[in-house]
C-alpha cells in the first residue's frame, strides 16, 4: 500500500498561486495515476486533475472548472505529484487531497472510485 502526504496548501488571495505536493512512500510500484480531488465545505468531494502513464505515455485530466489554470505533473524519481494552481478564485477554496490508482487507464477516463489509496489532505483557502 502506498502512503501520501499533501503539502503546500495555505491561505492564497484571488488570483494567487500555489503549488501542492503530494509525496508517495512505501509500496509505489504498480500505481498508474495519481489524482487531485477537492471538498468545499458543504459540497461533495470533486476530481480536479489526474495524470496516468500508459505504456510510457503520460495522459492528463483536468475538471473544466480548472482547466488553464491548473497543472498536474509527477517527478517519478521524486515519488511526488504536483498541482500548480494559478488565477485562484474563492470558490477554489477547499480541502484539496492526493489519491493513486492501480488502474491502467487514460486519465479521462478514472472516476473517483477506482483511487483507492489517499492522503490526509491539505487545506487551501483563496480569500481577500
Amino acid at each position: 500500500q502506498v502512503h501520501l502526504v499533501e503539502s503546500g496548501g495555505g491561505l492564497v488571495q484571488p488570483g494567487g498561486s500555489l503549488r501542492l505536493s503530494c509525496a508517495a512512500s512505501g509500496r509505489t510500484l504498480g500505481y498508474h495515476a495519481f489524482g487531485w480531488f477537492r471538498q468545499a465545505p458543504g459540497k461533495e468531494r470533486e476530481g480536479v486533475s489526474y495524470i496516468s502513464n500508459v505504456d510510457g505515455t503520460t495522459y492528463t485530466y483536468y475538471a473544466a472548472s480548472v482547466k488553464g489554470r491548473f497543472t498536474i505533473s509527477r517527478d517519478s524519481a521524486k515519488n511526488t505529484v504536483y498541482l500548480q494552481v494559478n488565477s485562484l478564485k474563492t470558490e477554489d477554496t477547499a480541502d484539496y487531497y492526493c489519491a493513486a490508482s492501480r488502474l491502467m487507464l487514460q486519465a479521462s477516463d478514472y472516476v473517483e472510485a477506482d483511487f483507492g489509496d489517499w492522503g490526509q489532505g491539505t487545506q487551501e483557502t483563496v480569500s481577500s
